[in-house]
């Protein structure tokens, strides 16, 4: 991976540009999300194009949401950049991203999801790290929606660590080690496997892993596992950890079958493995993960994931 290109950290008070590359939200959230960012003492600050809807499943033509998006990361005043949900839509965007604009502008850009995309063809390309983290009207308009100590240490650019608290837990310890260290990489499972096969391709070989998803069904996540797998990018992996796994069951089988699925798909890949962890597609407090920088995974009788590096510059 290329030296990351590290932002500036982020003032408890600045400005916040929101964006919508992909699906459009409720109004009705989006006011409760930027009611929150205000009463952080942020200031939230919409692009021109953020409340739009189009036809289908859009939040503008993909013209209107790559100029909100370069316009925003080019805007001298705005700190940070947060997109409103995810949805469907910005793979639209990637061949058009304007790399230079961003690159002399760098800010945390804060999405998941259907974002996942966007966010690491940033990464692999001008090495902006990731913050995948809440969005103003899928975390923020819930009272509970967002673990704020990691959301403000991410953006200070503090060292810290979730576990048993952020729901991980241990799946499987590796043979040879229970701590592993590697560079944090990932996002949503099913986006990650969609761009297999493309110019966008995830560059996942050999990092530490995150993986999430929400409303796949076991061997829906095996299937991608298994596709994951045969296409090389679980090659030399350093361990993997798994999200919070939101509504991924069947009707009428076991709660176990999730975890199994899992272990039997990974099956010969010994790395330490964890889930659970709250960030991205979650229930409730959604973490604040950056993708990039060097991590450490720890898997015993307990789980903890450790950031060993800013992913802003003081």
């Amino acid at each position: 991976m290329r030296l990351l290109l590290k932002p500036p950290s982020v003032a408890p008070d600045a400005a916040f540009g929101i964006v919508a590359p992909a699906s459009p939200a409720k109004p009705e959230r989006v006011d409760l999300g930027l009611a929150a960012l205000r009463s952080l003492g942020y200031t939230p600050r919409l692009a021109p194009n953020a409340l739009l809807r189009v036809p289908l499943y859009f939040a503008g033509t993909p013209r209107e949401r790559l100029a909100d998006l370069h316009a925003t990361f080019a805007d001298g005043d705005t700190a940070a950049v947060m997109c409103i949900r995810g949805g469907y839509g910005s793979n639209y965007l990637l061949d058009g991203v304007d790399f230079a604009t961003i690159a002399a502008h760098p800010k945390p850009f804060f999405a998941y999801s259907d974002l996942t995309g966007i966010q690491l063809h940033l990464l692999d390309q001008i090495g902006l790290p990731v913050f995948h983290g809440p969005m103003l009207a899928a975390d923020f308009n819930l009272p509970n929606g967002v673990h704020l100590e990691s959301f403000r240490a991410a953006l200070a650019g503090e060292l810290y660590s979730v576990g048993a608290a952020e729901g991980l837990r241990t799946l499987r310890p590796a043979a040879s080690s229970t701590a592993v260290r590697g560079t944090l990489y990932g996002g949503c499972l099913s986006i990650l496997t969609s761009l297999l096969g493309t110019p966008w391709e995830p560059s996942t070989e050999g990092k530490l892993l995150f993986l999430e998803d929400t409303g796949v069904k076991p061997y829906q996540i095996d299937r991608m596992l298994w596709q994951l797998r045969h296409a090389g990018k679980l090659d030399g992996v350093q361990g993997i950890v798994f999200g919070e796994m939101l509504d991924c069951a069947s009707p009428g089988a076991p709660a176990s079958l999730l975890d199994e699925a899992i272990l039997s798909a990974l099956v010969g890949i010994d790395v330490p493995i964890a889930i659970g962890l709250r960030s991205g597609h979650v229930s409730r407090e959604n973490v604040t993960l950056t993708f990039g920088v060097e991590a450490e995974l720890i898997v015993g009788d307990t789980a903890s994931l450790r950031i060993l590096e800013p992913a802003v510059t003081k």
